[in-house]
């Protein structure tokens, strides 16, 4: 009997191999639009139609479609292109960000019925969205528009859509595997069983013997060169303590072998086979009995390496003092001392780390390597992998497609490298996709902290002394490390006020999963243990808790000071933590009475604020280059390296230049996240996409509109300042020319209109968030109600208020999880064991409450156009924020993460059961 099947009303009667999924059938067929999220059925990006009933297709088997009709999301269109309602719902809504769970969305939407319909917490619990919070998604399926048309160069402050969101709702958007590779290979790793161990010795004859294998790499194939993963602008921020495959494994996951083969399956089997003897070693999971006396030392490295104490597996610290603390401490009436503990937190983008390489022909004739990445950092990695094996820049190109999802996590280099190695060795394409529970033991996490938080104030609510103690869990390696460690304790301390501070902070080596940059980049952790203390101060001197933050907060053009050392181009340059606040007092006037809310009887209910300051991108410098040039036909060419990933930095960068050129986004056409378009561009990191590649793009605009006018001038035989720039033409003193006249123009005179621009990311500025929670408990079970959400942000000028809001709500949906229920746990041995999403909890759309969101009015000085970051900053006030509702609501002072539903009942049967003091 054959095997028959129509997809999107295409006949295949490709028989699947046994035990095929759907969606890999789908996939192999050039059916991209189909998604990877999980492999389990959890995240719903891969849902399809199975004649008109949506199914997660990455657990339908193939051979179940037999005789049936799938739709995938290609499909839903009609057969003239025209987009189903459903697919111009969310295009009008932009209901996506990085846009890699909207084919699963859409899918799921477009089967619901009415009464479906109204019940979309029930309708989406297949679904999950880690970039938007939800609202964006809900407002998509009622209908609602966000997207606008604006008019010649209006754009900056409105909302134009994402350029790609037709790609993104059709299905045609190209993520890093959604490309048709010749001859591709496939790799899988053997990861180390041990927390800590030597090789002894490793024989993979058994492995080449697999039929289909044709490499296996051990620490045998790798250079000898120690780098680090992590990916910053000056590779000496971080220590020099990883090789590519190593003879010593320092946590549970760590790879040790590579085998490629014809299929995964295959290399699977390969990595099966290998015989690895290990000698174990003694090992450490709690940082400090890590910084022990006696215990294991994870890295017995010298100075070259960076490390600032290997001896004590200390690899970063920080310490300092500004005046007395002590002192600060005996001038205080009230004095507060508490521990808070945050936990680690997994990224949990939808598409995983991967990449695929091969080898092509460059512009010079001369074969080179290509690296095709989900990477936030093209260029770094590029240049770290020119270092590693000793290539040179023209002979490495790394670009990345639409990426699907970072939050820092793709700051890293952590499959680029073997991947290389193996297209090296081989010559052939080769291809290393993480499943889900590699992403939760072979990528990065969030960096664990212990804070200890030590404050002061005198009897009217004015700051004495702060002081922390913070120990940080950097893992087995220690990308990230230090510098996630220095920023934690530097705006978190420098936002107050205080005459005496004083810091002492480690970053840790443990054999457990490293930790990496994430959303805030240490700042969270600190925040919540710093605003958690200045409540309990305020309510210790009897100070209202905003009139506590207002009396201590710094205010315009005063110095940011913190203990950990001063960053000399750090400024204020725009100030709105004072509009944040009113925002707050605002929402307290007219939700705080809770008339409008229906809380259940016997409920506790309470309210808590949260406020936070950030820089507007990363110290040392932080560089981007951009070129806009005319083209022939009279539309305009950006050329950035940044990449895209729902951060929507590609939609601000056609604002700017349609402002600059006068002209309306869709005569602008954007190349990025590709080394062969421009000469560098550091990443897509630090809040960096708006205010370092920005304002290089606004510097680019701004000189070539400037040469066209002058340009045009002389052809015209008119002054310069007579000359003005429309849609498709240049108007001077009552002549005009079109843009492609003057295109053909320019090429007979042997000129190209175009221009470069250039910024270095210094100096920077800061933005302000304030979060406020009204929330509900109940005594009996420890459930938490969300009543109300506020939130502030001073973002400067805001340059796509549609997008913005959203990265402030996926800010705080994200927070939310970490602050509620995300936990990547791990066992006695420092072996995850929370690596799926079934058994690691992330936000869905039920669980998110609508974030109501307010801008400030302010206007940066040194931001393009007055702009300021906001991609990471929403996410530091909310822990606190809730934490401190909870306190409100009831009574007690909760100092770890997350607060669970059981961790909440057991305090409160605690308490209840204590005998009332009178």
């Amino acid at each position: 009997m054959t095997y028959a099947i129509r997809v999107n009303g295409q006949p295949f009667e490709d028989e699947p191999r046994a035990g095929q999924c759907l969606r890999t059938y789908l996939r192999e067929r050039g059916w991209f639009g189909v998604k990877k999220g999980c492999d389990a059925g959890d995240c719903g990006a891969c849902t399809v139609h199975v004649d008109g009933e949506p199914v997660h297709s990455c657990i339908y088997p193939a051979v179940r479609a037999e005789g049936r009709a799938v739709t995938t999301v290609e499909g839903l269109a009609d057969a003239d292109g025209e987009l189903h309602p459903v697919q111009r719902k969310f295009l009008d809504a932009q209901g996506f960000q990085c846009g890699f769970c909207t084919a699963g969305y859409l899918m799921t939407t477009a089967a619901l019925d009415e009464e479906q319909l109204g019940d979309l917490p029930r309708a989406f619990k297949g679904n999950i969205c880690r970039c938007t919070g939800y609202r964006a998604i809900e407002d998509a399926v009622r209908g609602v528009r966000h997207t606008e048309d604006p008019g010649a160069g209006q754009a900056v402050g409105r909302n134009p859509g994402a350029p790609a969101g037709p790609l993104v709702v059709t299905g045609t958007a190209r993520y890093t595997f959604d490309v048709d590779v010749p001859g591709l290979l496939h790799m899988k790793l053997l990861r180390s069983p041990h927390p800590h161990a030597r090789i002894v010795s490793i024989d993979t004859a058994a492995a080449l013997r697999v039929p289909g294998v044709h490499l296996v790499l051990t620490h045998h194939d790798a250079p000898e060169r120690l780098y680090s993963t992590a990916r910053h602008e000056h590779p000496t921020e971080d220590p020099d303590d990883t090789r590519l495959l190593d003879d010593t494994v320092r946590y549970v996951g760590q790879r040790v072998a590579a085998v490629v083969a014809d299929s995964e399956g295959a290399a699977e089997e390969g990595c099966r086979r290998i015989e690895v003897v290990y000698e174990r070693l003694p090992y450490v999971v709690d940082p400090e009995e890590a910084m022990a006396p006696g215990a294991p030392v994870i890295h017995d490295k010298g100075p070259e390496s960076r490390i600032a104490r290997p001896e004590n597996n200390v690899v970063g610290e920080v310490h300092g003092e500004i005046g007395s603390v002590e002192e600060g401490f005996a001038a205080a009436d009230v004095v507060y001392e508490e521990t808070f503990r945050t936990q680690r937190v997994q990224h949990a983008s939808l598409e995983t780390h991967g990449a695929v390489a091969w080898y092509e022909e460059g512009e010079d004739g001369q074969e080179r390597l290509t690296v095709r990445s989900s990477t936030q950092t093209p260029f770094l990695t590029r240049r770290a992998l020119c270092a590693l094996f000793d290539l040179e820049l023209k002979q490495v190109r790394v670009l990345a497609g639409r990426v699907g999802g970072g939050f820092g996590g793709k700051q890293e280099m952590i499959v680029e490298d073997i991947v290389a190695l193996a297209v090296m060795r081989l010559r052939r394409p080769v291809k290393l996709e993480y499943t889900r529970p590699e992403q939760f033991y072979g990528a990065t996490t969030r960096h664990p902290f212990t804070i200890r938080v030590r404050a002061g104030a005198r009897a009217d609510g004015t700051l004495t002394a702060l002081q922390l103690r913070v120990v940080s869990n950097t893992g087995a390696y220690g990308n990230h490390g230090p510098a996630v460690m220095f920023h934690s304790v530097g705006e978190s301390m420098a936002v107050y006020r205080a005459p005496h501070k004083k810091v002492d902070a480690f970053s840790v080596y443990t054999n457990s999963v490293p930790a990496g940059a994430f959303r805030g980049y240490g700042l969270g952790q600190v925040v919540f243990a710093v605003e958690s203390v200045m409540d309990e101060l305020a309510r210790r001197t009897g100070v209202d808790p905003l009139v506590f933050r207002e009396r201590n907060i710094i205010g315009p053009g005063e110095p940011m000071l913190s203990p950990g050392g001063e960053e000399e181009d750090l400024e204020i340059a725009s100030y709105g933590l004072d509009q944040c606040l009113q925002v707050v007092r605002d929402a307290i006037q007219r939700y705080g009475d809770g008339s409008a809310d229906e809380v259940p009887e016997g409920w506790l209910v309470g309210q808590g604020t949260g406020m936070s300051m950030i820089a507007t991108g990363p110290p040392g410098g932080h560089f981007a280059d951009a070129t806009v040039k005319l083209l022939q036909d009279g539309t305009y060419d950006i050329a950035v390296g940044t990449a895209e990933f729902g951060n929507g930095t590609t939609t601000v960068h056609q604002q700017i230049t349609a402002g600059a050129l006068s002209t309306t986004v869709d005569r602008i056409v954007i190349r990025q996240s590709d080394t062969d378009v421009v000469r560098h561009d550091t990443g897509a990191f630090g809040s960096a996409g708006t205010v370092v590649a920005g304002k290089a793009v606004l510097r680019a605009a701004d000189g070539l509109a400037v040469r066209i006018l002058e340009f045009a001038a002389g052809h015209l035989g008119a002054a310069p300042g007579d000359c003005r720039l429309t849609v498709d033409a240049v108007e001077c003193a009552g002549r005009a020319i079109s843009l492609k006249e003057l295109f053909q123009a320019a090429r007979a005179a042997g000129r190209e209109l175009s221009a470069d621009g250039h910024w270095g990311g210094s100096p920077r500025s800061v933005a302000f968030n304030a979060q406020w929670f009204r929330i509900a408990v109940d005594p009996g079970t420890g459930e938490i109600r969300i009543l109300r959400s506020v939130h502030a942000a001073d973002a400067g000028k805001v340059m796509n208020p549609m997008q913005c809001r959203g990265q402030v709500e996926g800010g705080v949906a994200q927070a939310l999880g970490a602050t509620l229920f995300e936990n990547v746990r791990l066992d006695e041995r420092g072996e995850v064991t929370t690596a799926a999403f079934r058994r690691y909890r992330l936000p869905q759309y039920a669980d998110v409450p609508r974030t109501e969101v307010h801008f400030m009015e302010t206007s940066d000085a040194i931001g393009p156009l007055g702009a300021k970051s906001m991609s990471e900053s929403p996410f530091n006030p909310v822990a606190p924020a809730f934490a401190n509702a909870l306190r409100d609501a009831t009574g007690l002072r909760f100092t770890e993460l997350p607060l669970t539903r059981d961790r909440v009942w057991l305090a409160l049967d605690e308490a209840s059961r204590k005998p009332q003091v009178r």
